[in-house]
């Protein structure tokens, strides 16, 4: 195992806002012993994103000085639905919704980690096996009232809102997890931490060596507000196209391109500090931005597509031309009502969408010759031709092959 200190500073540090117990963890990356260190994810949609990523990069650090990483997919959890940071009970997934999703995992953690030196489990190997017997003895080891000290559950309760049974039980089965797997170190978020630390518990009440718990830093989403999430939609997914992950990395709030460098890009500490004097001395934050979204693209689907991502941009943005490629969609010549045609092409999901998207000047029509021509009445009548290119908001953009009618 690699001892270098910088290597163990950087595992300790970089991206980390809590480590439970930091001189059980130092002691342990010095001693030269390989260390288990696990990751669990419940597949509970189908994509990663950038807030995963930075765990999943720590998870590289660990990987790289040599040390086996673990990372279980939660099938059997991901049935039960995790409390943490949410107000409600999650929707129960079907069996078939968990498979499907957690196939696509694999290719996703392939970007950042090597899978070929990766120990991978379901939980559904040990939990799906464990007998109500033995749900009981582990049940005897912890306390309803020690449980119900979560924030999420006393949240719920001060607001006379329900706190199922099941949710309950969910910091036990990840918990058992970690004994299952012999975990050394297990990474999560700061949401996760009740549960981490249940895991640590759980395997020192069973005899084991309790665990250690680095929690890492989150991203704040594209909103500027929120955790970056796919259920507030305010996220950038690592298996999205370049050209969509570099058009979300353009949109960011301008606050957020200092700490986007720092937590979603390789870029080193004496980097970041040479982009912050660039906007401190007065450059313009689009400029730092075109580098930000180049490094995040670059990161998952090389230079060159992010170069091509960069071009197709400016291109868009900047020339105010429209894109090289993009959907196309057959549809039957004639007039539409504008709010209609939007309804029609699934540019808006509802007849009021579709008319506050032409209220508020979000949707033009392009011939294939002429001027781009904004729509402003969501009841104007909108002749079709062959090729026209139809645009809503910055990025979503059909091109209409008109077919005659018979």
């Amino acid at each position: 195992m690699k001892k270098d200190s910088k290597i163990i500073e950087a595992i300790l540090t970089r991206n980390v806002s809590n480590v439970i117990e930091r001189e059980s963890l130092t002691r342990k990356l010095y001693s030269g012993k390989r260390l288990r260190v696990k990751l669990g994810a419940d597949p509970t949609a189908p994509d990663l994103h950038l807030g995963h990523a930075v765990l999943l990069w720590k998870l590289r650090e660990f990987q790289e000085a040599g040390h086996k990483i673990v990372f279980i997919i939660g099938d059997f959890t991901a049935a039960v639905g995790d409390p943490s940071g949410r107000s409600q009970a999650r929707p129960v997934l079907s069996l078939k919704e968990i498979a499907s999703n957690a196939k696509t995992y694999f290719n996703q953690v392939g970007k950042i980690l090597d899978m070929r030196k990766i120990e991978v489990h379901r939980n559904s190997e040990w939990l799906s096996k464990l007998r109500l017997r033995d749900w009981l003895k582990l049940l005897q080891l912890f306390t309803v009232s020690r449980i119900l000290e979560r924030e999420d559950f006393q949240k719920r309760l001060k607001g006379n809102q329900e706190v199922w049974l099941h949710e309950v039980m969910y910091p036990l089965l990840q918990a058992y997890d970690s004994v299952a797997v012999r975990a050394d170190v297990e990474l999560g978020a700061g949401d996760q931490l009740f549960n981490l630390l249940t895991g640590r518990a759980l395997q020192e009440k069973m005899g084991r060596p309790p665990q250690d718990v680095l929690v890492t830093d989150y991203v704040v989403g594209l909103d500027g507000a929120k955790k970056m999430s796919k259920s507030v939609s305010n996220y950038i997914g690592i298996a999205e196209k370049p050209s969509m992950m570099f058009g979300k990395a353009m949109s960011l709030p301008d606050e957020l391109i200092v700490p986007y460098f720092r937590l979603t890009t390789r870029r080193g500490e004496d980097e970041i500090k040479v982009f912050e004097r660039r906007l401190s001395a007065g450059d313009n934050p689009r400029d730092v931005k075109l580098d930000l979204a180049f490094d995040i693209t670059a990161l998952y689907h090389g230079p060159k597509a992010a170069l091509r991502a960069r071009a197709e941009f400016i291109k868009v943005f900047s020339k105010k031309e429209i894109p090289s490629s993009m959907g196309e969609q057959q549809i039957a010549e004639g007039s539409y009502e504008a709010a209609a045609l939007l309804l029609t092409l699934g540019l808006a999901k509802s007849r009021s969408e579709a008319r506050r998207l032409i209220e508020q000047g979000g949707a033009e029509a392009i011939p294939l010759r002429g001027l781009a021509r904004k729509l402003e009445d969501p009841r104007e009548m909108l002749s079709i031709a062959d090729r026209m290119v139809i645009r809503v908001g910055k990025t979503r953009f059909i091109r209409l092959r008109a077919a005659s009618r018979r």
